[in-house]
Order: C-alpha cells, then structure tokens, then sequence
C-alpha cells in the first residue's frame, strides 16, 4: 500500500509547499483549550476563509479524538460515510475503523498523546502530519508493555467534504512503533 499512496501524500504534500499561507492564518485553527493545535501551518491563500478554517478544524478534531480517544471530536471530525483509502488488514472500514483503532492504541498506550506538527491547507485536501508519544503499559497484540516509550510519526491525506473528513490516506511509522513495544528486533 506504501506505493500506491506514496505518490498522493507526496503530491499533496508538494502542492501545499508551493502555496502561500493565508492571512490572517492564526484566526484559522480552533484554540478551545484540549484542542490539538498545529505546530505549522500553511494554507493556500486562494481558498475561502470558512472554507479553510472548517478544514483545519477538522483536522484538529480528527487529531484531538487520536490523542483522546473521545468519540466527541470523531464525531466533529468524520462525514457519515467517511472511507478510510489505506485500511490496515482487519479494521472496519467507515467510522468503526478509527474507533477500533483508537481503543487498541489507548489499551496499549494508555498515556497516548498526538502532536499536529504540520497542516498543509489545499483545495479540497489537508495533510496531517502527526507525531505519537506515550508509554506502553498497556496490552498490544498479546504483549504487555512495561512503561517502554513509544514515539512515532504518521502522515495523513484528508480528503475534505463540507468541512469533514470524507477519506484519509494514510502512512504509519509501524515499524518503529513494532520495535518500541519489543515486537520486532
């Protein structure tokens, strides 16, 4: 799957980079306090000012459930009939895959946080990159953790529909994760 998302996420990522940020951009995310806030920021300039702010929030939404697990900010974040482009073997497709997601990584990592380190704003699409920290003390695919830190990184595509998220495409540092938790060598 890496290949065949490679080229959208690295795309999206080049079209962002080539625009201008939007003025004024800080106006943009939602600073309610327990919001994830972007470390960066970069919007194309052409876009409508509620267009880009609801893409950002949702953005911001999605990335505050992973670092909660609160279904709340899933449901703030997600459209009805979300799909995810790059499911994992065994998730759910639709609003269930997140979820499941989400509660394994928490059981794991119970400690969990996401940082939104870049927000790239174009047309239609936002990447997310994102940065996970935690402990494993927690179970994880038969394992229990023993307070081991986990830090890793994933990118995300989002694909934004009437200020949701109606697809992501997304890339893991799996393996990473794998050798924190004392999976693989």
């Amino acid at each position: 799957m890496l290949n065949r998302t490679a080229p959208l996420v690295a795309a999206a990522v080049l079209a962002a980079l080539s625009l201008g940020a939007c003025s004024p951009a800080e106006q943009l995310p939602d600073s309610t306090p327990g919001v994830v806030q972007p470390l960066s920021l970069t919007v194309d300039s052409s876009l409508a000012q509620d267009k880009a702010r609801a893409a950002v929030r949702a953005a911001q939404y999605f990335d505050t459930f992973w670092s909660t697990g609160r279904r709340e900010w899933l449901d703030r974040s997600l459209a009805a009939d979300f799909t995810d482009l790059t499911l994992p073997p065994g998730r759910p497709q639709g609003i269930p895959g997140p979820l499941a997601a989400s509660e394994g990584f928490h059981t794991a990592i119970p400690d969990l946080s996401a940082e939104l380190t870049q927000v790239l704003v174009a047309g239609d699409s936002v990447t997310a990159r994102l940065r996970f920290r935690g402990h494993f003390t927690g179970t994880f695919g038969g394992r229990t953790g023993t307070g081991q830190a986990v830090d890793f990184i994933a990118t995300d595509v989002y694909g934004i529909r009437d200020g949701r998220i109606a697809t992501n495409a997304h890339i893991e540092d799996n393996l990473t994760f794998m050798k924190q938790i004392g999976a693989v060598s």
